[in-house]
């Protein structure tokens, strides 16, 4: 059996509609997204997809507080996951377990955190928590999962703006590959909605969503959208060699086929339709696929004016109607907004159940399609049955022009 065959075997997430894969799986059938509005400190009311999970599932009062969201976040993506891959974590050598988890940024909100609070003070930095450090350090949320779970093995974050929840898949792949590790819990978390930098950020560039309901304001491809919802969330997953998923008898959700990360180096925000067409390509030409072989594009699209625009322009390039007429186009952030760092791996999460269901989840919030992100194969506002569902080409990209693609195949033997 080839041991260069990566597998994705659980799956654990939290999402602003659903802590579990068959909850959120079934909440994108029933076009069910979850947007609600905050108050953040220095901006004001602003729309965010908030996740209820229970922190507690995994962690005492005392470690949750001298632990971050993000971490949380993970811990539970990371537990919940090896959960339900069934493998006897009693018997699993710490030291070969690999821990890689992408994230857009860490750190920030701890950092706000702890200058309101000297404000109070008159900036006395002997207010200033001791966790501070341990609590901003990049590799957190990896690192905090590795305390808790008692894992020995390499762990660290990866900086990948939006395209980092792919890039943490990728990196598992290559240490399986390797052989540096035997299992891997890889993906991206994302704790963006408690930092009021973000939203000043966004709103300071005009990329603010904005809506009189909530749960509209995330709408990628309609003539109206206006700019991005800013969500949190997390989707980890469990990855192992063939062999050996196959030697435990493991349930297999996918095979990880083709991938590639490239970089615009044109624009700091504004996305590059012809880096993006040759990161697709390229991830293609690593599956041994055609592009007219894909059943699923699902889509970065942050439902911005001309970062939705520039994707359809790629899609449609290397996507043709004709030739690819069985492709069907979806996109996942209409429900949950742009979970940054964990937007790549909970994307691909939410299509994955389309191999056993043959269903292909909508975009919804499409009221009228902006006539330029026009596309034959878009699945508008109702989801659509297919005769089968065998491969997944997922996008995600980010600022300073880094693309990521991942393919994800239907396993067979």
């Amino acid at each position: 059996m080839d041991a260069s065959r990566i597998v994705i075997t659980g799956v654990g997430l939290t999402a602003p509609n659903g802590n579990s894969l068959p909850e959120f799986r079934q909440n994108l059938l029933k076009g069910v997204g979850n947007i609600v509005d905050i108050d953040m400190r220095y901006v004001g009311k602003v729309h965010a997809g908030v996740c209820d999970y229970d922190a507690r599932k995994y962690q005492t009062r005392r470690e949750l507080r001298n632990s971050t969201r993000a971490g949380s976040v993970a811990i539970f993506c990371a537990r919940e996951a090896v959960q339900d891959c069934g493998i006897d974590w009693s018997k699993v050598d710490p030291a070969r377990v690999g821990v890689y988890v992408g994230t857009t940024e860490h750190g920030n909100v701890e950092t706000e955190n702890e200058i309101h609070n000297i404000s109070q003070f008159d900036y006395d930095v002997r207010y200033w928590s001791h966790h501070h450090n341990p609590r901003t350090v990049a590799n957190n949320p990896a690192g905090e999962i590795t305390l808790n779970m008692g894992i020995h093995g390499p762990h660290y974050t990866i900086g990948a703006a939006c395209a980092a929840g792919n890039a943490g898949l990728i990196q598992a792949l290559f240490m399986l590959r390797l052989g540096e590790v035997d299992f891997a819990i890889a993906g991206g978390v994302s704790e963006s909605i408690h930092t009021f930098g973000i939203f000043a950020g966004f709103k300071s560039q005009g990329a603010l969503g904005k809506h009189e309901d909530p749960n509209k304001a995330s709408r990628p491809f309609d003539k109206g959208r206006n700019g991005i919802v800013v969500s949190e969330g997390g989707a980890l997953y469990t990855m192992e060699r063939l062999p050996d998923a196959l030697a435990r008898g493991a349930r297999i959700y996918g095979e990880v086929v083709g991938y590639h990360i490239n970089s615009d180096a044109t624009d700091a925000v504004l996305p590059n339709a012809e880096r993006q067409v040759q990161c697709m390509q390229a991830a293609l030409k690593k599956a041994n696929l055609k592009a007219s072989e894909i059943d699923i594009v699902n889509t970065h699209a942050t439902s911005t004016p001309q970062g939705d625009i520039q994707e359809c322009k790629a899609i449609r390039n290397l996507f043709d109607p004709v030739t690819c007429a069985n492709t069907r186009v979806n996109n996942t952030k209409s429900y949950i907004g742009h979970a940054m760092g964990a937007a790549g791996s909970l994307e691909l999460a939410g299509n994955l159940p389309a191999f056993d269901d043959n269903i292909v989840h909508p975009t919804i919030n499409i009221d009228e399609l902006d006539p330029e992100c026009a596309m034959e194969t878009l699945v508008v506002n109702e989801p659509e049955e297919r005769p089968q569902i065998n491969t997944i080409l997922n996008n995600s990209f980010g600022m300073l022009g880094i693309n990521s693609c991942l393919i994800v195949k239907k396993f067979a033997p």
